[in-house]
């Protein structure tokens, strides 16, 4: 089983940042890729950034230029630094973790989630 603990989250007024971290745990053989995603209230829940394990990110277009993604190999550990936050940042953040096992069989977990709220 994989486990991923995610921290961080919290409320913060509009132009504010916050840093989300997610660590991951457990049976992993090796990652493909670590993300961030994010579901607002009546929204589909939809990619913020990943980045691989080569360490290429991909980003959102409404947060290229305020969030950066990073990740610390050695501790199965991605951050998610978020500056200028906006109130449409507001939403639950999801952390994902795409893996594969010794046969290459791929494997796709989420975090529980952690609630950003920016206020105006």
């Amino acid at each position: 089983q994989v486990q991923l603990v995610e921290s961080g989250g919290g409320l913060v007024q509009a132009g504010g940042s916050l840093r989300l971290s997610c660590a991951a745990s457990g049976s992993i053989f090796a990652i493909n890729a670590m993300g961030w995603y994010r579901q607002a209230t009546g929204k589909q829940r939809e990619l913020v950034a990943g980045i691989t394990s080569g360490g290429k990110t991909n980003y959102a277009d409404s947060v290229k230029g305020r969030f950066t993604i990073s990740r610390d190999n050695d501790k199965n550990t991605v951050y998610l630094q978020m500056n200028s936050l906006k109130p449409e940042d507001t939403a639950v953040y999801y952390c994902n973790l795409e893996h594969r096992d010794r046969w290459n069989d791929r494997y796709d977990d989420w975090g529980q989630g952690t609630q950003v709220t920016v206020s105006s």
